[in-house]
């Protein structure tokens, strides 16, 4: 009896069904990538699943290679546009410490209002040896206990409402801003460093759930804007922005402050902690020179820390 499963005819037929299904996916997974470029919702959300798209991209290409080779030429659109989509938030390079400089260490993390970890994460950035701590999503607890935590090492604060900052330096001309809300969630100061005079921003955007993500915009546009009229030479903003790497919602920021790229060869996910599929947790800087940024896992929020190193 002859198995005609083994058949050329068979096995070409098989093959083309694998194509056209690879084919199909790829198109998806194409359209997908292609709306991270589109305003709103749609925008946020693909730019959430841009990392994994690419993830899908290759094995995609892996079973196209096995299974239709004649398809994987198909698959060069979606991974050029994913490529391009994904060139503005990949990995960068540590740059050397400018001469006569002394560097300062940011760190960052949403320490998860309620979650009672507050005390923990500041103790366990202090022990980093950082020079200024931000902490966002606090309540009225977890910021009594960070300050207790903080106060001998770390006698230069300042807090409103969920975000808060300590600093080895003098903190000077803090002020609270509310980035267009009603409610202030995010802050400014400036950190008089060794070199020189340093405005900080912490800021705990607004979040984000299906069909409701104005206010997170509203902020977004806020800082930007801040920032655009800051007459700063050298500026930092970080925090939770409730956005992804890719997210449309950061442009308006982006073409303000450079964003500050990993330099630990990773995509710098923040969040969730236990297995971060996104980096909602940002530093963008200007007149600044970024000697390291990677992420630390401190705490136990679910969220992990931004640690930044920068030089003037």
């Amino acid at each position: 009896m002859i198995d005609v499963t083994t058949t050329p005819t068979a096995r070409r037929r098989a093959s083309a069904r694998a194509g056209r299904v690879i084919a199909v996916v790829g198109l998806a997974l194409l359209v997908g990538i292609v709306c991270t470029w589109v305003p709103g919702v749609v925008g946020t959300a693909a730019a959430a699943a841009l990392p994994w798209c690419g993830l899908a991209l290759a094995v995609l290409i892996v079973f196209a290679l096995i299974l239709a080779r004649r398809v994987t030429l198909v698959l060069l659109a979606p991974a050029l546009v994913w490529s391009l989509a994904m060139l503005p938030s990949a990995p960068g390079l540590a740059a050397p410490a400018p001469a006569q400089s002394t560097p300062i260490e940011i760190v960052s993390q949403n320490v998860r209002a309620h979650s009672g970890g507050a005390a923990a994460s500041a103790a366990e950035l202090a022990d980093m040896s950082a020079d200024v701590i931000a902490l966002t999503e606090l309540d009225g607890d977890s910021l009594a206990a960070a300050r207790d935590t903080l106060a001998s090492a770390y006698p230069h604060s300042y807090a409103i409402g969920t975000v808060a900052v300590w600093s080895r330096y003098p903190i000077a001309d803090a002020q609270p801003l509310t980035l267009g809300l009603d409610w202030k969630r995010a802050l400014r100061v400036v950190v008089n460093t060794q070199d020189a005079d340093v405005a900080v921003y912490v800021m705990h955007a607004a979040s984000v759930r299906p069909g409701v993500q104005q206010e997170r915009d509203t902020m977004l546009s806020g800082i930007a804007d801040a920032v655009a009229s800051d007459p700063a030479a050298s500026i930092v903003v970080v925090g939770d922005f409730n956005a992804a790497s890719a997210d449309p919602a950061l442009s308006a920021v982006r073409s303000e402050l450079d964003w500050v790229r990993p330099t630990d060869g990773t995509l710098g996910l923040t969040w969730p902690a236990a297995l971060p599929l996104a980096r909602i947790d940002h530093v963008f800087v200007r007149g600044l020179t970024v000697l390291e940024s990677t992420t630390a896992r401190v705490g136990n929020s679910d969220h992990l820390a931004t640690v930044t190193t920068l030089a003037g």
